[in-house]
């Protein structure tokens, strides 16, 4: 994804570490399946993203005695709106179920099915390290205190995310009493190190109107094996009086050309009422519509979904100009 971007099971692409300009537009796709986090980055101005994916799984909840069969579709329409550091996205889900449960001796099926979720929001990177901090000069005189850690590489990029989950008509999906407009807000952080590894992190603040708000915590590293391969690993930890769970995540991202990647990820949780399992794929494309005259250079090792690769500005050739 030459953009930056996150998620753990989810998410990848490319991107690597150091950047001196202020666009975060870049020349792969960055994507943030297959994870569940988002990264700091935006997609970049005048380009629009399409972030696509089915998944199939199974909870078992042992108390009730029921067994639920799990098909559906993710779907994620990201834009660069206006600057470089705001992305407009609508996210969502369509989910069908078969759920059953032992009567009488007979085993009876309930079904349903409907958008699980719809959220349209803005995201605004509010701190860039790597435009905000002064890199430090090569020591010309030491090996040693060139490769020396340095604390400032653990300052992350910040961004703030703001949304309202909206629902229409009759969704069995809403719980009784559950308004069908509702506002999400979130904090994201990522880290970008060299040597192709992205840690992103969020920190959810769901339906905060409602009686029963969701607090959620999402943890996703990646890491580029190659130029064009990707894999992730992800946690999050999910509390409500409604359903509370926590989800571990993996899978892998491969990118073709600059604006197209494949995913393939799977889910279990940690607890048996329900217990859950799900496997998935995906695909992310880009339609670049990017006009800025400046690119972000993959040749680094290390690029990745929620990364970006290290910048540098160009200037216009003459013979382009018309």
């Amino acid at each position: 994804m030459q953009q930056p971007t996150s998620n753990f099971l989810y998410f990848f692409l490319f991107f690597s570490g150091c950047f001196i300009a202020q666009a975060q537009y870049t020349e792969t796709i960055n994507s943030n399946r297959p994870g569940n986090s988002q990264g700091a980055f935006s997609v970049g101005t005048g380009v629009m993203q399409l972030e696509a994916g089915g998944y199939t799984g199974n909870d078992e909840h042992t108390l009730l005695g029921t067994n639920t069969d799990i098909l559906g579709a993710d779907y994620a329409l990201r834009y660069g709106l206006f600057f470089e550091a705001l992305e407009v996205s609508l996210m969502g889900s369509f989910q069908g179920e078969t759920t059953t449960i032992r009567i009488g001796g007979n085993d009876v099926d309930f079904k349903r099915s409907n958008f699980k979720t719809n959220t349209l929001g803005l995201k605004y990177m509010i701190f860039d390290p790597f435009r905000s901090i002064e890199p430090d000069k090569p020591n010309l005189y030491s090996w040693k205190a060139n490769q020396r850690f340095k604390w400032k590489t653990l300052i992350p990029a910040v961004a703030l995310y703001a949304g309202a989950n909206f629902s229409f008509g009759e969704n069995p999906y809403l719980y009784e009493g559950k308004s069908k407009f509702s506002p999400k807000l979130a904090l994201i952080t990522q880290h970008n190190w060299r040597g192709s590894w992205v840690l992103v992190m969020n920190l959810i603040i769901d339906k905060i109107s409602e009686d029963f708000p969701s607090y959620s915590g999402i943890i996703t590293l990646t890491h580029a094996f190659t130029p064009t391969f990707a894999g992730f690993l992800e946690y999050q930890g999910i509390i409500s009086d409604i359903y509370a769970d926590d989800y571990a995540r993996t899978g892998v991202a491969y990118l073709v050309g600059d604006d197209l990647q494949f995913d393939i990820s799977g889910l279990i949780n940690f607890k048996n009422t329900p217990s859950r399992w799900q496997v998935a794929a995906g695909v992310s494309y880009r339609f670049d519509m990017h006009k800025q005259d400046e690119f972000i250079d993959d040749s680094f090792e290390g690029d990745r979904r929620k990364g970006r690769s290290k910048k540098r500005e160009i200037e216009t050739k003459p013979e382009l100009e018309n």
